[in-house]
Protein backbone atom coordinates (compact mmCIF):
# COMPACT_ATOMS: atom_id res chain seq x y z
CA UNK A 1 0.00 0.00 0.00
CA UNK A 2 1.28 3.45 -0.92
CA UNK A 3 2.09 5.84 1.88
CA UNK A 4 -0.64 8.42 2.57
CA UNK A 5 -0.13 11.80 0.92
CA UNK A 6 1.57 14.22 3.31
CA UNK A 7 0.21 17.75 3.64
CA UNK A 8 1.88 21.12 4.21
CA UNK A 9 -0.41 23.84 5.53
CA UNK A 10 0.53 27.53 5.16
CA UNK A 11 -1.70 30.01 6.99
CA UNK A 12 -2.02 33.67 8.05
CA UNK A 13 -0.32 35.07 4.94
CA UNK A 14 -1.42 37.47 2.23
CA UNK A 15 -1.92 35.59 -1.04
CA UNK A 16 -1.69 36.73 -4.66
CA UNK A 17 -2.96 33.76 -6.66
CA UNK A 18 -2.34 35.29 -10.13
CA UNK A 19 -5.32 33.28 -11.39
CA UNK A 20 -7.49 34.50 -14.26
CA UNK A 21 -9.37 36.84 -11.91
CA UNK A 22 -6.24 37.99 -10.05
CA UNK A 23 -7.79 36.73 -6.83
CA UNK A 24 -6.04 37.96 -3.69
CA UNK A 25 -6.54 37.34 0.02
CA UNK A 26 -5.47 39.73 2.76
CA UNK A 27 -5.14 36.75 5.09
CA UNK A 28 -5.47 33.25 3.76
CA UNK A 29 -4.17 29.73 3.50
CA UNK A 30 -2.61 27.30 1.03
CA UNK A 31 -2.83 23.56 1.55
CA UNK A 32 -0.33 21.40 -0.31
CA UNK A 33 -0.99 17.67 -0.66
CA UNK A 34 2.00 15.81 -2.03
CA UNK A 35 3.15 17.66 -5.12
CA UNK A 36 -0.15 19.46 -5.74
CA UNK A 37 -2.00 22.45 -4.36
CA UNK A 38 -5.11 21.09 -2.65
CA UNK A 39 -6.80 24.33 -1.66
CA UNK A 40 -6.27 28.09 -1.58
CA UNK A 41 -8.60 30.47 0.19
CA UNK A 42 -9.35 33.15 2.75
CA UNK A 43 -8.87 32.63 6.46
CA UNK A 44 -7.48 29.51 8.12
CA UNK A 45 -7.15 26.14 6.43
CA UNK A 46 -10.05 23.68 6.64
CA UNK A 47 -10.31 21.83 9.93
CA UNK A 48 -9.75 18.12 10.28
CA UNK A 49 -7.02 17.76 7.66
CA UNK A 50 -5.18 14.47 7.97
CA UNK A 51 -1.51 13.63 7.39
CA UNK A 52 -0.37 17.20 8.09
CA UNK A 53 3.41 16.89 8.16
CA UNK A 54 4.07 20.59 8.52
CA UNK A 55 2.29 23.81 9.45
CA UNK A 56 3.80 27.16 8.47
CA UNK A 57 2.73 30.44 10.09
CA UNK A 58 2.88 32.91 7.22
CA UNK A 59 2.20 36.03 9.28
CA UNK A 60 3.94 39.02 7.70
CA UNK A 61 4.41 37.18 4.42
CA UNK A 62 3.01 37.13 0.89
CA UNK A 63 2.48 33.83 -0.93
CA UNK A 64 2.76 33.86 -4.70
CA UNK A 65 3.32 31.32 -7.44
CA UNK A 66 6.97 30.48 -7.93
CA UNK A 67 8.77 32.68 -10.42
CA UNK A 68 9.32 31.29 -13.92
CA UNK A 69 12.47 32.24 -15.81
CA UNK A 70 12.14 32.23 -19.61
CA UNK A 71 15.63 33.16 -20.82
CA UNK A 72 19.15 32.58 -19.50
CA UNK A 73 22.67 31.43 -20.41
CA UNK A 74 24.07 29.64 -17.37
CA UNK A 75 27.65 29.32 -18.66
CA UNK A 76 28.03 33.12 -18.56
CA UNK A 77 28.17 32.92 -14.75
CA UNK A 78 31.93 32.48 -15.27
CA UNK A 79 32.42 35.67 -17.32
CA UNK A 80 30.54 38.29 -15.35
CA UNK A 81 31.77 41.87 -15.20
CA UNK A 82 33.54 41.90 -18.58
CA UNK A 83 32.95 44.16 -21.61
CA UNK A 84 31.18 46.53 -19.26
CA UNK A 85 30.56 49.38 -21.68
CA UNK A 86 29.77 47.50 -24.91
CA UNK A 87 26.71 47.10 -27.06
CA UNK A 88 25.54 43.60 -27.99
CA UNK A 89 27.74 42.99 -31.03
CA UNK A 90 30.84 44.44 -29.34
CA UNK A 91 30.11 42.40 -26.21
CA UNK A 92 29.67 39.17 -28.17
CA UNK A 93 32.82 39.75 -30.20
CA UNK A 94 34.78 40.37 -27.00
CA UNK A 95 33.49 37.28 -25.19
CA UNK A 96 33.05 34.58 -27.85
CA UNK A 97 36.78 33.67 -27.83
CA UNK A 98 36.56 32.99 -24.08
CA UNK A 99 33.22 31.18 -24.24
CA UNK A 100 34.59 28.87 -26.92
CA UNK A 101 36.98 27.43 -24.27
CA UNK A 102 34.32 26.19 -21.82
CA UNK A 103 34.17 22.53 -20.80
CA UNK A 104 31.91 20.26 -18.77
CA UNK A 105 33.25 21.05 -15.26
CA UNK A 106 32.97 24.77 -16.02
CA UNK A 107 29.38 24.48 -17.24
CA UNK A 108 28.40 22.37 -14.23
CA UNK A 109 29.85 24.95 -11.82
CA UNK A 110 28.23 27.82 -13.73
CA UNK A 111 24.86 26.06 -13.81
CA UNK A 112 24.96 25.52 -10.05
CA UNK A 113 25.77 29.19 -9.48
CA UNK A 114 23.05 30.38 -11.84
CA UNK A 115 20.41 27.98 -10.49
CA UNK A 116 21.32 28.65 -6.88
CA UNK A 117 21.06 32.41 -7.25
CA UNK A 118 17.70 32.18 -8.99
CA UNK A 119 16.27 29.65 -6.54
CA UNK A 120 17.27 31.81 -3.55
CA UNK A 121 15.28 34.61 -5.20
CA UNK A 122 12.05 32.70 -5.70
CA UNK A 123 12.53 30.96 -9.05
CA UNK A 124 10.93 27.51 -9.07
CA UNK A 125 11.08 26.91 -12.84
CA UNK A 126 14.40 27.68 -14.46
CA UNK A 127 15.29 27.90 -18.13
CA UNK A 128 18.60 27.88 -19.96
CA UNK A 129 19.60 28.44 -23.57
CA UNK A 130 22.97 26.79 -24.12
CA UNK A 131 24.38 27.21 -27.62
CA UNK A 132 28.20 27.04 -27.34
CA UNK A 133 29.51 23.48 -27.82
CA UNK A 134 33.30 23.44 -28.33
CA UNK A 135 34.67 20.18 -29.73
CA UNK A 136 35.84 17.80 -27.02
CA UNK A 137 34.29 19.85 -24.20
CA UNK A 138 32.29 16.96 -22.73
CA UNK A 139 28.57 16.64 -22.02
CA UNK A 140 27.64 20.29 -21.52
CA UNK A 141 23.86 19.90 -21.63
CA UNK A 142 24.11 16.90 -19.32
CA UNK A 143 26.05 19.01 -16.82
CA UNK A 144 23.18 21.50 -16.67
CA UNK A 145 20.57 18.78 -16.31
CA UNK A 146 22.55 17.22 -13.47
CA UNK A 147 22.86 20.57 -11.67
CA UNK A 148 19.11 21.27 -11.95
CA UNK A 149 18.22 17.79 -10.68
CA UNK A 150 20.50 18.19 -7.69
CA UNK A 151 19.06 21.64 -6.92
CA UNK A 152 15.48 20.36 -7.15
CA UNK A 153 14.34 23.11 -9.53
CA UNK A 154 11.98 22.51 -12.44
CA UNK A 155 13.96 23.01 -15.65
CA UNK A 156 13.54 23.70 -19.35
CA UNK A 157 16.85 23.21 -21.18
CA UNK A 158 17.05 24.67 -24.67
CA UNK A 159 19.57 22.81 -26.81
CA UNK A 160 21.02 25.74 -28.72
CA UNK A 161 23.32 25.78 -31.71
CA UNK A 162 25.35 27.98 -34.05
CA UNK A 163 26.53 27.04 -37.55
CA UNK A 164 27.22 30.46 -39.12
CA UNK A 165 30.78 31.45 -38.25
CA UNK A 166 32.62 34.60 -39.26
CA UNK A 167 33.71 33.12 -42.60
CA UNK A 168 30.03 32.66 -43.51
CA UNK A 169 29.05 36.21 -42.56
CA UNK A 170 28.11 35.37 -38.97
CA UNK A 171 29.29 36.91 -35.73
CA UNK A 172 30.93 34.02 -33.77
CA UNK A 173 34.44 32.83 -34.69
CA UNK A 174 34.49 29.71 -36.85
CA UNK A 175 35.97 27.54 -34.09
CA UNK A 176 32.90 28.29 -31.88
CA UNK A 177 30.27 26.82 -34.23
CA UNK A 178 28.98 23.36 -35.20
CA UNK A 179 28.05 21.96 -38.59
CA UNK A 180 24.38 22.20 -39.51
CA UNK A 181 24.00 18.43 -39.59
CA UNK A 182 25.88 17.97 -36.35
CA UNK A 183 23.76 20.56 -34.55
CA UNK A 184 20.50 18.99 -35.72
CA UNK A 185 21.60 15.48 -34.76
CA UNK A 186 22.76 16.57 -31.32
CA UNK A 187 19.53 18.49 -30.74
CA UNK A 188 17.40 15.48 -31.62
CA UNK A 189 19.51 13.30 -29.34
CA UNK A 190 18.95 15.75 -26.48
CA UNK A 191 15.18 15.64 -26.98
CA UNK A 192 15.16 11.85 -27.11
CA UNK A 193 17.39 11.53 -24.06
CA UNK A 194 15.88 14.10 -21.71
CA UNK A 195 12.45 15.47 -22.66
CA UNK A 196 9.63 14.41 -20.32
CA UNK A 197 6.21 15.60 -21.49
CA UNK A 198 4.24 14.17 -18.53
CA UNK A 199 2.22 16.34 -16.14
CA UNK A 200 4.53 17.55 -13.39
CA UNK A 201 7.68 16.90 -15.42
CA UNK A 202 10.86 18.30 -13.94
CA UNK A 203 12.61 18.50 -17.33
CA UNK A 204 11.63 19.80 -20.75
CA UNK A 205 13.88 20.25 -23.79
CA UNK A 206 13.43 22.98 -26.41
CA UNK A 207 15.01 23.37 -29.87
CA UNK A 208 16.97 26.61 -29.91
CA UNK A 209 19.26 27.78 -32.73
CA UNK A 210 20.93 30.86 -31.29
CA UNK A 211 20.07 33.91 -33.42
CA UNK A 212 19.71 35.13 -37.02
CA UNK A 213 23.31 36.35 -37.04
CA UNK A 214 24.83 33.07 -35.84
CA UNK A 215 22.81 30.35 -37.60
CA UNK A 216 22.01 29.48 -41.20
CA UNK A 217 18.55 29.62 -42.71
CA UNK A 218 18.73 25.84 -43.10
CA UNK A 219 19.38 25.33 -39.38
CA UNK A 220 16.43 27.54 -38.48
CA UNK A 221 13.99 25.91 -40.89
CA UNK A 222 15.15 22.35 -40.19
CA UNK A 223 15.15 23.07 -36.46
CA UNK A 224 11.50 24.13 -36.65
CA UNK A 225 10.60 20.92 -38.47
CA UNK A 226 12.52 18.87 -35.92
CA UNK A 227 10.80 20.53 -32.96
CA UNK A 228 7.34 19.99 -34.39
CA UNK A 229 8.08 16.40 -35.30
CA UNK A 230 9.18 15.80 -31.71
CA UNK A 231 6.44 17.87 -30.09
CA UNK A 232 8.74 20.29 -28.25
CA UNK A 233 8.95 24.07 -28.17
CA UNK A 234 11.22 26.43 -30.11
CA UNK A 235 13.30 29.29 -28.74
CA UNK A 236 15.76 31.84 -30.14
CA UNK A 237 16.87 35.47 -29.86
CA UNK A 238 14.93 37.98 -31.92
CA UNK A 239 14.89 41.73 -32.65
CA UNK A 240 17.28 42.49 -29.81
CA UNK A 241 19.17 45.45 -31.28
CA UNK A 242 19.16 47.87 -34.20
CA UNK A 243 22.35 46.16 -35.39
CA UNK A 244 20.44 42.88 -35.68
CA UNK A 245 17.69 44.61 -37.66
CA UNK A 246 20.30 46.02 -40.04
CA UNK A 247 22.05 42.63 -40.28
CA UNK A 248 18.81 40.87 -41.28
CA UNK A 249 17.98 43.45 -43.95
CA UNK A 250 21.48 43.24 -45.40
CA UNK A 251 21.70 39.44 -45.36
CA UNK A 252 18.09 38.37 -45.97
CA UNK A 253 16.41 41.43 -47.46
CA UNK A 254 13.83 41.61 -44.67
CA UNK A 255 13.47 42.37 -40.97
CA UNK A 256 13.80 39.73 -38.22
CA UNK A 257 10.07 38.98 -37.80
CA UNK A 258 9.46 38.48 -41.52
CA UNK A 259 12.58 36.35 -41.70
CA UNK A 260 11.46 34.20 -38.79
CA UNK A 261 8.04 33.76 -40.37
CA UNK A 262 9.65 32.66 -43.65
CA UNK A 263 11.54 29.90 -41.78
CA UNK A 264 8.56 28.59 -39.79
CA UNK A 265 9.50 30.38 -36.59
CA UNK A 266 6.21 32.00 -35.60
CA UNK A 267 3.58 30.04 -33.69
CA UNK A 268 2.14 29.10 -30.30
CA UNK A 269 5.06 26.73 -29.74
CA UNK A 270 7.68 29.49 -30.23
CA UNK A 271 9.05 32.17 -27.94
CA UNK A 272 11.88 34.62 -28.51
CA UNK A 273 14.16 36.52 -26.20
CA UNK A 274 14.22 40.34 -26.07
CA UNK A 275 12.09 41.54 -29.05
CA UNK A 276 13.14 45.11 -28.33
CA UNK A 277 12.94 46.54 -31.84
CA UNK A 278 9.50 45.53 -33.08
CA UNK A 279 7.11 47.68 -35.10
CA UNK A 280 3.32 47.47 -35.08
CA UNK A 281 3.19 44.81 -37.76
CA UNK A 282 5.78 42.69 -35.92
CA UNK A 283 3.72 42.81 -32.73
CA UNK A 284 0.55 42.02 -34.69
CA UNK A 285 2.26 38.97 -36.23
CA UNK A 286 3.30 37.71 -32.79
CA UNK A 287 -0.22 38.26 -31.44
CA UNK A 288 -1.88 36.60 -34.44
CA UNK A 289 0.32 33.50 -34.18
CA UNK A 290 0.62 33.31 -30.38
CA UNK A 291 4.40 33.67 -30.51
CA UNK A 292 5.78 34.45 -27.06
CA UNK A 293 8.41 36.87 -25.75
CA UNK A 294 10.99 36.62 -22.96
CA UNK A 295 11.40 40.18 -21.69
CA UNK A 296 14.86 40.82 -20.17
CA UNK A 297 14.86 44.45 -18.97
CA UNK A 298 18.16 44.44 -17.05
CA UNK A 299 20.14 42.86 -19.86
CA UNK A 300 18.55 45.17 -22.41
CA UNK A 301 19.65 48.14 -20.29
CA UNK A 302 23.14 46.73 -19.61
CA UNK A 303 23.77 46.39 -23.37
CA UNK A 304 21.95 49.63 -24.23
CA UNK A 305 19.64 47.65 -26.52
CA UNK A 306 16.51 49.70 -25.83
CA UNK A 307 13.07 49.31 -24.28
CA UNK A 308 10.82 46.49 -25.45
CA UNK A 309 7.22 47.51 -26.15
CA UNK A 310 5.76 45.23 -23.49
CA UNK A 311 2.50 47.15 -22.94
CA UNK A 312 1.78 47.04 -26.68
CA UNK A 313 2.63 43.33 -26.79
CA UNK A 314 0.23 42.57 -23.95
CA UNK A 315 -2.49 44.66 -25.56
CA UNK A 316 -1.90 42.75 -28.80
CA UNK A 317 -2.34 39.35 -27.15
CA UNK A 318 1.35 38.39 -27.13
CA UNK A 319 2.35 36.00 -24.31
CA UNK A 320 5.17 37.68 -22.33
CA UNK A 321 7.35 36.29 -19.54
CA UNK A 322 10.48 37.57 -17.81
CA UNK A 323 14.07 36.46 -18.29
CA UNK A 324 17.29 36.95 -16.35
CA UNK A 325 19.37 36.56 -19.53
CA UNK A 326 22.99 35.52 -19.26
CA UNK A 327 24.83 36.83 -16.24
CA UNK A 328 27.54 38.36 -18.39
CA UNK A 329 24.89 40.97 -19.25
CA UNK A 330 22.88 40.87 -15.99
CA UNK A 331 25.40 40.23 -13.29
CA UNK A 332 22.83 39.91 -10.48
CA UNK A 333 21.53 36.65 -11.92
CA UNK A 334 18.21 37.14 -10.13
CA UNK A 335 14.70 37.11 -11.57
CA UNK A 336 12.79 38.76 -8.72
CA UNK A 337 14.64 42.01 -9.38
CA UNK A 338 13.28 41.83 -12.95
CA UNK A 339 9.75 42.35 -11.60
CA UNK A 340 10.80 45.82 -10.47
CA UNK A 341 12.97 46.55 -13.46
CA UNK A 342 10.27 45.53 -15.93
CA UNK A 343 7.86 48.00 -14.34
CA UNK A 344 10.38 50.85 -14.06
CA UNK A 345 12.01 50.46 -17.47
CA UNK A 346 8.70 50.27 -19.29
CA UNK A 347 7.54 53.49 -17.61
CA UNK A 348 10.45 55.20 -19.37
CA UNK A 349 8.77 54.35 -22.69
CA UNK A 350 5.89 56.00 -24.46
CA UNK A 351 3.18 54.75 -22.08
CA UNK A 352 4.89 56.36 -19.08
CA UNK A 353 3.18 55.70 -15.74
CA UNK A 354 0.41 53.65 -17.34
CA UNK A 355 2.86 51.18 -18.95
CA UNK A 356 2.72 48.45 -16.28
CA UNK A 357 1.39 48.18 -12.75
CA UNK A 358 2.71 45.99 -9.94
CA UNK A 359 0.24 43.18 -10.55
CA UNK A 360 1.04 43.07 -14.25
CA UNK A 361 4.72 42.84 -13.34
CA UNK A 362 4.04 39.90 -10.99
CA UNK A 363 1.96 38.20 -13.69
CA UNK A 364 4.84 38.52 -16.18
CA UNK A 365 7.15 36.73 -13.74
CA UNK A 366 4.72 33.92 -12.93
CA UNK A 367 1.76 33.05 -15.16
CA UNK A 368 3.26 34.87 -18.16
CA UNK A 369 6.39 32.77 -17.91
CA UNK A 370 4.34 29.59 -17.58
CA UNK A 371 2.47 30.53 -20.77
CA UNK A 372 5.69 31.17 -22.66
CA UNK A 373 7.11 27.80 -21.61
CA UNK A 374 3.84 26.02 -22.47
CA UNK A 375 3.18 25.01 -18.86
CA UNK A 376 0.29 27.24 -17.76
CA UNK A 377 -1.90 24.19 -17.00
CA UNK A 378 0.62 23.10 -14.39
CA UNK A 379 2.28 26.18 -12.90
CA UNK A 380 2.15 29.98 -12.84
CA UNK A 381 -0.81 30.50 -10.48
CA UNK A 382 -1.94 29.25 -7.07
CA UNK A 383 -4.97 27.11 -7.85
CA UNK A 384 -6.22 23.74 -6.64
CA UNK A 385 -4.91 20.94 -8.85
CA UNK A 386 -1.81 22.79 -10.00
CA UNK A 387 1.71 21.84 -9.01
CA UNK A 388 2.79 23.13 -5.61
CA UNK A 389 5.44 25.55 -6.89
CA UNK A 390 5.08 28.51 -4.56
CA UNK A 391 7.07 31.12 -2.67
CA UNK A 392 6.55 32.73 0.73
CA UNK A 393 8.09 36.22 0.72
CA UNK A 394 8.96 37.93 4.03
CA UNK A 395 7.49 41.45 4.00
CA UNK A 396 7.45 42.45 7.69
CA UNK A 397 11.12 43.42 7.87
CA UNK A 398 12.74 46.83 7.65
CA UNK A 399 12.69 46.87 3.84
CA UNK A 400 8.94 46.39 3.42
CA UNK A 401 6.96 46.84 6.67
CA UNK A 402 5.57 50.28 5.80
CA UNK A 403 4.24 49.31 2.36
CA UNK A 404 0.65 48.30 3.02
CA UNK A 405 0.00 46.67 -0.35
CA UNK A 406 1.98 43.39 -0.27
CA UNK A 407 2.25 43.06 -4.05
CA UNK A 408 3.59 46.61 -4.26
CA UNK A 409 6.04 45.76 -1.47
CA UNK A 410 7.28 42.76 -3.44
CA UNK A 411 7.59 44.54 -6.80
CA UNK A 412 8.60 48.08 -5.84
CA UNK A 413 10.48 47.41 -2.62
CA UNK A 414 13.92 45.98 -2.02
CA UNK A 415 14.49 42.38 -3.03
CA UNK A 416 12.32 40.50 -0.55
CA UNK A 417 13.76 37.59 1.46
CA UNK A 418 12.38 34.14 0.63
CA UNK A 419 11.30 32.34 3.79
CA UNK A 420 10.09 29.24 1.94
CA UNK A 421 10.12 28.09 -1.67
CA UNK A 422 8.49 24.83 -2.73
CA UNK A 423 8.85 22.93 -6.00
CA UNK A 424 6.25 20.17 -6.31
CA UNK A 425 5.72 20.61 -2.59
CA UNK A 426 9.39 20.03 -1.71
CA UNK A 427 11.42 22.83 -0.06
CA UNK A 428 14.31 24.20 -2.12
CA UNK A 429 14.77 27.33 0.02
CA UNK A 430 14.25 27.77 3.77
CA UNK A 431 14.99 30.98 5.61
CA UNK A 432 16.69 32.49 2.57
CA UNK A 433 19.13 29.58 2.14
CA UNK A 434 19.23 26.71 -0.31
CA UNK A 435 18.19 23.40 1.22
CA UNK A 436 19.66 21.18 -1.48
CA UNK A 437 23.16 22.59 -1.91
CA UNK A 438 26.03 24.23 -0.04
CA UNK A 439 26.11 27.86 -1.15
CA UNK A 440 29.69 28.39 -0.03
CA UNK A 441 30.89 25.37 -1.99
CA UNK A 442 28.99 26.57 -5.08
CA UNK A 443 30.65 29.98 -4.83
CA UNK A 444 34.15 28.54 -4.40
CA UNK A 445 33.76 26.07 -7.26
CA UNK A 446 32.40 28.72 -9.62
CA UNK A 447 35.24 31.09 -8.73
CA UNK A 448 37.84 28.39 -9.38
CA UNK A 449 36.31 27.43 -12.72
CA UNK A 450 36.00 31.09 -13.76
CA UNK A 451 39.71 31.60 -13.07
CA UNK A 452 40.59 28.40 -14.94
CA UNK A 453 38.57 29.58 -17.95
CA UNK A 454 40.28 32.98 -17.88
CA UNK A 455 43.72 31.33 -17.82
CA UNK A 456 42.90 29.00 -20.73
CA UNK A 457 41.46 31.84 -22.81
CA UNK A 458 44.50 34.04 -22.10
CA UNK A 459 46.90 31.27 -23.07
CA UNK A 460 44.95 30.65 -26.30
CA UNK A 461 44.68 34.33 -27.16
Amino acid sequence: MADPVQRTVIENCAIATVDAQDTEYTTGHVVVAGELIESVGAGPAPRGLEQVARRVDGSGHLATPGLVNTHHHFYQWLTRGLAQDSNLFQWLTALYPTWARIDEPMVYAAARGSLGMMARGGVTTAFDHHYVFPRGAGDLLGAEVRAAREMGVRFTAARGSMDRGASQGGLPPDFAVETTEGALLATEEAVDRYHDASFGSMLHIAVAPCSPFSVSTELLSQGALLARRKGVRLHTHGSETVEEERFCHELFGMGPTDYFESTGWLGEDVWMAHCVHMNDSDIAAFGRTGTGVAHCPSSNARLAAGIARVPDMLAGGVPVGLGVDGTASNESGELHTELRNALLVNRLGGHKESALDVRQALRLGTYGGAQVLGRSREIGSLEAGKLADLVLWKLDGIGHSTIEDPVAALVLGAAAPVTLSLVSGRPVVEGGRLTTADEGEIARSARDEARRLARIAADAG
